[in-house]
């Protein structure tokens, strides 16, 4: 592998409605054959241990067990982790928190609480919003967290070049649907910029009926597509690497980003 690379792992799943111990059981059957090969980052979709729902369920062992367990699968695959669950903060405020746990040789874990929540569906009655936007260095790449419904707001993560963010994350639970515009947005977030970007969507049918096509997709700087899971709702992993050269070269090729609109966002 390429210097400054990164080896990203997408594992578009069922989840099981509001069952936290029942879906970490199903991710450590996936994650476990991981070890065989290497990998940078792990990507799990948004509320990875309930489903889209509310209020948080936490595990048994605590409302620390999420976050315990996926710093004992960072430190074991020797990658980051990154998915979101509905859990309380420091004030029991409800947030829908996207954590990013590199291994603990690599620092400790760093959150991002979703900053548009659903209104459609009533999201913004139960959990407080996050205030901040969330970028994270790993590796050699700058990554921005984002969490589903964030994907639609441009300006949120227009990339500001203080410095540049090299890959923007998102997980979801986009149903089905609305795949035609979960599909071009993630691809317009890419070329517009000039950044790869992993959509990591849940698959199967949720507990308030709601189907998910999955369409998760790994998407190069110029809107390419590196990994594609299709529409077929079924579980899915994606595997592909970017290479941080090549977007550098293709930056300094076609120098978009020189000429965007200067703003600051919260």
């Amino acid at each position: 592998m390429p210097a400054e690379s990164l080896h990203i792992i997408g594992l578009q799943s069922d989840l099981v409605w509001r069952d936290p111990e029942a879906n970490l059981r199903h991710f450590d059957g996936l994650l476990g054959p991981l070890s065989e090969e290497p990998c940078d980052l792990v990507v799990l979709p948004e509320m990875f241990t309930t489903g889209f729902s509310w209020p948080p369920v936490d595990p048994k062992d605590g409302s620390d067990a999420v976050l315990h367990w996926m710093q004992h699968w960072a430190d074991r695959l020797n990658a980051a982790l990154i998915g979101s669950v509905a859990c309380h903060d420091e004030a029991g405020a409800a947030r829908n928190r996207c954590w990013f746990v590199p291994p603990s040789s690599e620092g400790s874990a760093v959150h991002y609480d979703k900053r548009h929540l659903f209104t459609l569906a009533g999201e913004h009655d139960h959990f407080k919003a996050g205030e901040k936007r969330v970028e994270v260095e790993f590796r050699g790449f700058r990554i921005l967290l984002q969490v589903c419904y964030d994907l639609r707001f441009p300006v949120f993560v227009r990339n500001d070049r203080n410095p540049a963010y090299d890959l923007a994350v998102y997980v979801a639970n986009w149903p089905e649907k609305r795949t035609a515009a979960w599909r071009t947005l993630l691809q317009a977030r890419a070329i517009e910029n000039q950044c790869f970007v992993v959509g990591i969507n849940r698959s199967g049918t949720d507990g308030n009926g709601h189907a998910y096509a999955g369409d998760s997709m790994i998407v190069d700087f110029g809107g390419t597509l590196l990994a594609d899971a299709g529409s077929h709702g079924k579980p899915q992993i994606l595997a592909a690497t970017c290479a941080k050269d090549a977007l550098e070269a293709f930056r300094s090729r076609l120098p978009f980003l020189d000429d965007a609109d200067a703003f600051t966002v919260g």
